[in-house]
């Protein structure tokens, strides 16, 4: 199934939420999480129960993730930046926050505190001042979102939060709805973050009424590497991708076939020793997944290039060489000692990355992605008049002759164009 057909399969949910609102939301919730928590908002006494309740070492971990991708995200941010053009004339551009936003943080096969990490730091150090967290509820924890979910919130100071997920999570955050408790869900300017197939289906259909991030798909690495990466490490970082989902892509790219199958026997050793061994291996068995044999690592540069992949390894001799040569990833991972899941937790970057080649045109989540740069323009009637021919010209050009006379209204003694 691809986007365009899970889009049919939920406009139903959108136009219910767009016209029923909460109960919509409720009664979708219901039919397609088999749970109903007591209220859509997640009350502000379960966040901090939630956190009171992390285990120290986990509290830590959080605690240091947050305060990397602080560090990396603070030097994102933008200055407004005013440009002469000429004596009289300037032109600003001022960066400013968008005002509100919804945060999607996924539940299904595994727990992502960190994507709360990841969508919430970017907003806060932009300046947006509304932020609203989604995820599923949860069957096993009384129809809430997981508790380690919630006490990333309440680490990050985030209030607002709902049991919602899904399609029906996107149109409740797209259109506004009143809940039953006399509190609203205002609409929010801007979606951000990972979700499962609907989810991306409905930030679809929804662009437009909303601004979103990008369609994020199921999760992918590539790894470019040489006789002098080592098979095991290339073969857990494949397996580590591919524990996702089965639908995830690893995929190694290589000139060796002594690599090649050194890392094939790794990965024959390490899954069964996984938890999830049975979703790996449908992961790594999927078309989506392969070890490539190229010529040499030019052409190795070239594939991967073309392949785009929201997470690319460089594991070659002269590692950083290779990787600055790399035009087309979500997120780049150089020499040994960056793994990929170095990055899905605390590296400083973020998580949330573009997916199926979307790298060649979009990039990953970050300060920016929360930003609008407005034009300011400022003449004075000197700069105006300097110019006032040139832009006469112009509109006669277009066949726009108002808007030439836009000019003429401020100068009676220019010459007629």
């Amino acid at each position: 199934m691809d986007v365009a057909d899970a889009t049919e399969r939920i406009r139903p949910i959108l136009n219910d939420v767009r016209e029923q609102g909460a109960s919509a939301v409720a009664a979708w919730t219901l039919k397609l999480d088999g749970v109903a928590p007591q209220s859509l908002r997640v009350p502000i006494e379960k966040l901090a129960e939630a956190e009171a309740g992390l285990e120290p070492a986990v509290r830590a971990a959080l605690l240091e993730a947050i305060r990397r991708a602080r560090i990396v995200h603070n030097d994102q941010r933008r200055t407004d930046i005013s440009t002469v053009v000429t004596p009289g004339g300037t032109v600003t551009e001022r960066w400013l926050p968008v005002a509100r936003v919804g945060l999607y943080v996924p539940g299904g096969r595994a727990v992502y505190p960190s994507s709360v990490v990841m969508n919430v730091v970017p907003a806060q150090v932009a300046g947006v001042q509304s932020l609203a967290v989604v995820s599923p509820p949860q069957l096993d924890h009384g129809g809430w979102p997981h508790p380690t979910v919630l006490a990333a919130c309440s680490l990050l100071g985030i209030q607002e939060v709902y049991a919602v997920g899904g399609a029906q999570a996107v149109a409740m955050l797209a259109y506004g709805v009143d809940l039953p408790d006399g509190q609203r869900c205002a609409p929010v300017d801007l979606v951000t973050g990972p979700g499962n197939i609907y989810v991306t289906a409905a930030k679809r259909a929804l662009q437009g009424v909303i601004g979103i991030d990008s369609e994020a798909g199921p999760t992918e690495v590539a790894i470019l590497a040489d006789d002098s990466a080592d098979p095991v490490h290339l073969a857990a970082d494949l397996i580590s991708q591919a524990e996702h989902d089965v639908l995830a892509a690893a995929v190694l790219v290589t000139p060796s076939v002594t690599l090649a199958e050194a890392v094939e026997r790794e990965i024959a050793r390490q899954v069964p020793l996984a938890k999830h061994q049975e979703r790996i291996t449908e992961a790594l068995a999927g078309q989506q997944s392969a070890v490539v044999l190229v010529d040499d690592l030019e052409a190795g540069l070239a594939l991967v290039n073309e392949y785009a992949a929201e997470h690319l390894e460089i594991q070659t001799v002269d590692a950083r060489e290779w990787a600055m040569r790399v035009t087309n990833a979500g997120a780049i991972f150089v020499g040994p000692w960056a793994p990929v899941t170095l990055g899905d937790y605390a590296a400083g970057s973020n998580h949330v990355l573009p997916t199926a080649g979307a790298a060649r045109h979009s990039s990953g989540l970050s300060v920016q992605s929360f930003l609008r740069g407005i034009h300011v323009i400022e003449y004075d009637e000197s700069a105006l008049r300097e110019v006032a021919p040139h832009v006469v010209a112009l509109s006669h050009a277009e066949d726009l002759p108002s808007h030439g006379a836009a000019i003429h209204a401020r100068f009676s003694d220019l010459e007629p164009s």
